[in-house]
C-alpha cells in the first residue's frame, strides 16, 4: 500500500513522527511524505525532522510567506501533480493548516482516497482560517480519525453518520508523542529562569492588530514582573511586535528563539504555568500535568475546559486569570486522549481499508 502524508506545519510534524513509526513497522506500507513548506524556518521545520528521526520528505515545496487564498492555491496546484505522478492508494493528512486543506482538495478531486487525523475538532469560529480548514476537510474525507468523543459528536450532529464516511476514534497521536519523546527532553542551551510560565503566541487574531497585541504584551510585561515568562517567540509575532515598535531587548520577559520538540517539552515539564494560543499546547500541557490559560475567546479541546485545568481568556483580565490558574488545584487523572495507541490504529485501519 502506497500512501502519501502532506505535512507543513510544526504540530503536524510531532503528529507525523507518530503515524510514520507505526508505518515503518509494516513491511506492507510504502509512506512518501510531502513537505509544502509553510513553515520554513529551521527552528521551525527542519529541527523536528532531525531530532525525531522522522523519515525526510521526499518532496519539498517550500511554498510560503503567501496569503491564505494564495498559499492554498498553489500548494493545491502542485500536489495535484506529484498525486498524479505518484498514484497513491491514500493520501493522509493532519489537523487543519493550509497544506491539509491543499492537500485534501488535491486529493478528492483526482477521487483518491483521504483520511484526515484530528477530525471532528470545532472551535465554531468561521474568523479563524483553522476552522474553515478543517471543517471543509473533514466533508471530504473518507477516514475521519477523531481524538476524543466530542469530535465524534461534533460530526454526529453535522450529520456524518449519512456521509459515505468512516468515523473512528483513534484517540490523539499528541499524547503518543508526549508518551514515547518524553525521555528525550532537552533543557535549552540558553539561560532560564528556574521557575516560570511557559508562554507561546502566534494567532493571527492575536498578533494582527495592535490593539490585540499590545493587550497580551502589557499583561505579559505585568505578570513577568513577579513570575518570570519564557516566551518561544515565533517569527510572525516578533516580526509584528517590531511593526508597532516593542523593544524586545528591554523586555521583563525571557524572550528566546522557537525550540525544538525536545526542547519544549523540557520546558514544559519544569513550567508553572502554560499562557497560550496554540491548540497544540493546550493539550501538551495536560499531558504533562500543567494548568493552562488559553488567550482565546475559544477552543476546539473543550474537555480541557470542562475538567477545570484550561482557562479560556475570553472577554476577562489576563492577569487576574492567570493569578487564579496559579493558585488552582486541578485533577489531572482523566484519561481524555485515548490510550498512547492511537498512530497504531491509524496504520492498522489503513492497512485494512
Amino acid at each position: 500500500m502506497k500512501i502519501v502524508t502532506i505535512i507543513g506545519a510544526r504540530p503536524q510534524f510531532v503528529k507525523a513522527a507518530v503515524v510514520s513509526r507505526a508505518f515503518l513497522q509494516n513491511n506492507h506500507i510504502e509512506e512518501i511524505i510531502i513537505h509544502t513548506g509553510q513553515h520554513y524556518d529551521p527552528n521551525m521545520s527542519a529541527v523536528f525532522f532531525e531530532e525525531m528521526n522522522i523519515p525526510q520528505p521526499h518532496f519539498n515545496l517550500n511554498i510560503n510567506g503567501l496569503t491564505h487564498g494564495s498559499l492554498t492555491g498553489k500548494m493545491l496546484t502542485e500536489i495535484e501533480q506529484l498525486l498524479i505522478n505518484i498514484a497513491p492508494d491514500w493520501v493522509l493528512v493532519y489537523g487543519d493548516t493550509d497544506s491539509t486543506l491543499a492537500g485534501a482538495l488535491a486529493a478528492a478531486k483526482l477521487n483518491i482516497p483521504l483520511a484526515h487525523v484530528e477530525a471532528g475538532l470545532r472551535s465554531f469560529n468561521m474568523q479563524m482560517p483553522e476552522e474553515i480548514n478543517r471543517i471543509l476537510t473533514d466533508r471530504i474525507s473518507n477516514i475521519l480519525f477523531c481524538p476524543t468523543d466530542t469530535a465524534i459528536k461534533n460530526l454526529q450532529k453535522e450529520g456524518f453518520e449519512h456521509f459515505s464516511t468512516n468515523i473512528i476514534k483513534s484517540g490523539d497521536v499528541m499524547f503518543d508523542a508526549a508518551l514515547f519523546y518524553a525521555p528525550k527532553a532537552q533543557k535549552p542551551t540558553i539561560d532560564i529562569p528556574q521557575a516560570y510560565i511557559l508562554c507561546t503566541i502566534h494567532r493571527k487574531e492575536n498578533i494582527s492588530t495592535i490593539e490585540n497585541l499590545k493587550k497580551i504584551f502589557d499583561a505579559l510585561e505585568d505578570i513577568a514582573q513577579s513570575v518570570p515568562i519564557v516566551l518561544p517567540l515565533h517569527p510572525h509575532t516578533r516580526h509584528q511586535l517590531q511593526e508597532i515598535g516593542y523593544n524586545l531587548e528591554k523586555s521583563n520577559i525571557c524572550i528566546i528563539e522557537p525550540v525544538g520538540y525536545f526542547e519544549m517539552i523540557y520546558l514544559l515539564q519544569h513550567s508553572l504555568l502554560v499562557m497560550t494560543d496554540s491548540g497544540g499546547l493546550q493539550k501538551e500541557a495536560y499531558f504533562f500535568q500543567k494548568k493552562c490559560v488559553t488567550l482565546r475567546q475559544e477552543t476546539e479541546w473543550v474537555e480541557l475546559v470542562n475538567c477545570g485545568c484550561n482557562q479560556l481568556i475570553g472577554n476577562n483580565d489576563i492577569i487576574s486569570v492567570v493569578q487564579q490558574m496559579l493558585n488552582k488545584q486541578v485533577d489531572f487523572s482523566k484519561q481524555l486522549y485515548g490510550n498512547g495507541h492511537a498512530g497504531e490504529i491509524i496504520a492498522k485501519t489503513l492497512m485494512n481499508a
